[in-house]
């Protein structure tokens, strides 16, 4: 059984998402749990801990309101959510619940919300022998002519028990006598039938009338018993008693049978003559009330007919004896049983039952969402009572089949309040009988609005002419933004991006109503020394996370900037991309294996970067610092371990939502670097031709590498001047730029040499301008390394990169110098080492 993980959050959006991201990964409704008691149990006995059988936390059970539902319409059972136990609060009476059934099961169904599941319970009550056999006749009169030979058989009333099992009535015994045994005739229903059989002749002048006592015993522990007297009486003349032609009738009747249908004949023959051969038919004398209210015999004829309404999914079979008694003196009787089964009929028509309901629904619910639990139900059986539930195609609804004819309602699809605020989802409940009955459910799901939809201005762009020395206190112009959002997700307030015109705040200039987006100036213009400037107004709503858009304003008259994101390291590589990394077999627990940095120029908690171990070829091996993303070995390496691992490592902000990016390092274990040179020196003392061409072979590789580095050095740096003269932006210092008011540069270059990283930062900026950073990543245990120069979007976004590097690199010393540099060129290169 799938378990629940809570994870709190601050604010309702997030447990929102929280929630309906949860319902998309587990699995609705739960496997099945059975318990077993005996019937009669306390008030507050135990049942089981159902909170430790299912996994679920004692101290959240009240939080997530666990309620029980039972399908026996009475509840026995009840939750002490204090311990997680399942305790009895009613009286249990099996024979109440189920009868003569041999299994009794109570089903019960536990509903558990935030998030929502449902879990099947079965509750199997046990017998126990609390009723006594006993004799619907106390005394029962036998009428036996003299002249009955030794051997003849008089059926005798069955007595009734209404535990099942070992302790129903198991044994008959007859009391002391001379001229009578007791046999008991097994009925393939599994009724146990006594038997009055005559042993020695009687003699009605010696002894007219015998008293007997029949006595039935259980098997219960300890043994119940009930009991019944039998009044022998000795009659003279009429030796033949009526025969049936079977010992048992069956047959079948429709539970819609109408009365006097008739269902079947019993026939019974008398080889006497005159009265003492005319028969009667009638009901035996332990015939329930139920029987006689159903069935009906006709006296001379021997039909049995429908007398009341019949119904299947009460009783399913009816069984019952008859007698036929001859008109002769004295009377003579004869016994047969009838098993009569009632046929199901399609006359139930379908329930859909609706065990829990989840609305409103965010409308940003994902695909799978769990909107509804439900179940169907038929009273009928066989292909009756299969029954088939369907949603209407036209809802982005669906149902998922599960257990026991129970249903999950989920979304196939996106929703959209603004499109549809609310679905009437139609649920239809068809059964498999001839003919097929139907049913129609109507499920009203409201959708919830989330703040999906940021404020849209009604121009992009706007232009504003206005003449110099323009009044101060005016309105300028007035902006407007609609939002298809409700309630305060709508709510729009205005504002004005800062930004500077002439090294002065645009804030200086004008000012804003955030009500009503009407823009006032805040001094006159003059032409001559400001012809044109940009206003950036920003409409953003009040949801949460709140959404934002921008629009520009120009007044013939500012301007505005963005920030965008630095990435420091490995590179803004393509989203999971591949590092090589080579590390010794010989490594202990601990050793450093690479290092993962990432940066997030935001601010807040969405800069705040975490590393985790996603995948891993063998995660008992490695692990990854939360923080530094620093790759350790977990335990030493042994021989066991593949040579080739694989990591897929998952890189996470803080941010809402989460943005995420993820990195796979391939790792090759060899063993350790020093093995082969000790073979190389072994074989020193064994000079050979081959040994000298290998010597030849390191020495050129050598030579060449060192040539490749300084051409490539070489190339990359008239690069750099060529684009220096063109763009006014180089990695090298220029002090005649003539676009640079301050020509006092800096550089500040750092070597990282911590593990097998290898990897060199040149830090250049401005707390006036603009920035760039280059760097060049070299790794000799990867098979790439980069050269890339980055323009943050701003200094003091780019001093808030630097303090996220000192606290994820603490190894490392960061410093940020003062200096300016052009704005207008962004250049990223790359190059392979």
């Amino acid at each position: 059984m799938e378990r629940g993980i809570m994870w709190n959050k601050s604010s309702a959006w997030q447990l929102f998402l929280w929630w309906h991201h949860f319902f998309l990964l587990w699995s609705t409704i739960d496997g099945q749990t059975r318990y077993s008691i005996p019937e009669e149990l306390k008030h507050g006995s135990v049942v089981g801990n159902i909170a430790k059988d299912l996994g679920l936390v004692v101290s959240e059970l009240y939080r997530r309101k666990l309620r029980i539902a039972s399908e026996a319409g009475k509840q026995y059972f009840g939750m002490d959510l204090t311990k997680g136990e399942l305790v009895v609060i009613d009286r249990i009476d099996r024979e109440e619940l189920c009868g003569q059934r041999q299994s009794c099961l109570l089903p019960l169904e536990l509903v558990i919300d935030n998030p929502l599941q449902l879990y099947r319970v079965e509750i199997e009550i046990q017998d126990t022998n609390d009723n006594s056999p006993s004799f619907l006749t106390k005394e029962k009169v036998v009428k036996i002519a003299e002249l009955v030979n030794p051997g003849a058989r008089f059926p005798l009333e069955s007595a009734q028990d209404p535990d099942v099992g070992p302790n129903s009535v198991r044994s008959y015994l007859i009391s002391k006598n001379d001229h009578f045994k007791l046999t008991v005739k097994n009925h393939k229903d599994g009724r146990k039938i006594p038997e009055l059989v005559l042993e020695k002749p009687l003699d009605r002048e010696k002894q007219p009338v015998h008293n007997l006592v029949l006595t039935a015993v259980d098997g219960g522990d300890p043994v119940r018993s009930g009991t019944s007297e039998i009044t022998v009486i000795v009659l003279d003349n009429n030796d033949n008693a009526p025969q049936f032609e079977k010992n048992v009738y069956e047959a079948n009747v429709s539970e819609k049978a109408t009365p006097e249908t008739e269902i079947l004949r019993v026939k019974a023959t008398d080889a006497d003559e005159g009265l003492n051969g005319e028969i009667e038919y009638q009901f035996a004398e332990q015939t329930t009330d139920l029987i006689l209210s159903l069935f009906d015999i006709k006296p001379s004829t021997g039909a049995i007919v429908v007398k009341g309404g019949l119904d299947h999914e009460t009783n399913s079979i009816h069984r019952f004896d008859i007698t036929a008694k001859d008109k002769g003196n004295p009377e003579m009787d004869g016994h047969c049983g009838v098993e009569i089964k009632i046929v199901d009929i399609n006359d139930n028509i379908p329930e859909i039952i609706v065990t829990s309901l989840t609305t409103p629904v965010p409308e940003d619910s994902p695909t799978g969402t769990v909107i509804a639990l439900l179940s169907a139900k038929d009273l009928d059986s066989g292909d009756n009572g299969k029954v088939t539930l369907t949603v209407s195609s036209k809802s982005p609804f669906k149902l998922n089949p599960s257990v026991s004819d129970h249903y999950s309602l989920v979304t196939n699809g996106p929703l959209d309040r603004e499109k549809n605020d609310k679905y009437s989802v139609k649920l239809s409940a068809v059964d498999s009988g001839r003919p097929q009955l139907s049913s129609e459910k109507i499920i009203l799901v409201e959708l919830l609005d989330v703040n999906d939809n940021p404020p849209i201005f009604s121009q992009s762009s706007y232009v504003v002419y206005i003449k110099e020395n323009y009044p101060p206190g005016r309105i300028l112009y007035s902006v407007s933004a609609s939002d298809a959002d409700l309630g305060e997700n709508a709510k729009i307030s205005y504002s004005i991006l800062d930004s500077k015109v002439q090294d002065v705040s645009v804030s200086s200039y004008v000012y804003i109503n955030s009500d009503n987006g009407s823009i006032y100036s805040m001094h006159s213009f003059d032409y001559e020394k400001l012809k044109v400037f940009q206003i950036q107004v920003q409409a953003k709503d009040q949801g949460s996370p709140s959404l934002s858009t921008n629009a520009t304003v120009h007044v013939f008259i500012l301007d505005q900037n963005d920030n965008a994101p630095a990435v420091i390291y490995p590179s803004s590589a393509a989203l999971g991309s591949l590092s090589h990394q080579r590390m010794p077999r010989s490594a202990k627990a601990g050793h450093l294996v690479t290092k993962v940095t990432a940066v997030d120029a935001d601010s807040g908690h969405n800069a705040w970067i975490s590393y985790k171990l996603a995948e891993a070829t063998d995660a008992s091996l490695f692990t990854v610092n939360l923080y530094t993303g620093e790759v350790r070995t977990k335990r030493a390496v042994s021989e066991q371990d593949d040579s080739s691992q694989r990591l897929l490592i998952e890189i996470k902000d803080d941010g809402e939502p989460v943005q995420s990016a993820t990195v796979t390092v391939s790792i090759l274990m060899e063993d350790a670097l020093h093995e082969p040179i000790l073979d190389i020196r072994h074989k020193v003392t064994e000079p050979s031709k081959k040994t000298g061409r290998i010597t030849l072979y390191l020495i050129l590789s050598l030579a060449s590498v060192s040539v490749l580095s300084l051409v490539t050095f070489l190339i990359l740096a008239v690069k750099c001047i060529r684009n220096s003269r063109s763009s006014g932006s180089c990695c090298m210092r220029r002090t005649d730029c003539d676009d640079y008011k301050n020509p006092n540069r800096n550089l500040q270059i750092q070597l990282n040499t911590d593990g097998p990283i290898k990897y060199v930062e040149v830090l250049g900026g401005d707390m006036l301008s603009q920035s760039q950073s280059f760097r060049s990543c070299m790794s000799p245990m990867s098979e790439y390394s980069d050269f890339t120069l980055i323009k943050p979007s701003s200094t003091t976004d780019f001093k808030e990169v630097i303090s996220v590097l000192d606290a994820s690199l603490p190894d490392s010393t960061w410093t940020f110098e003062s200096q300016q540099v052009s704005n207008e060129v962004q250049q990223r290169w790359v190059h392979g080492l």
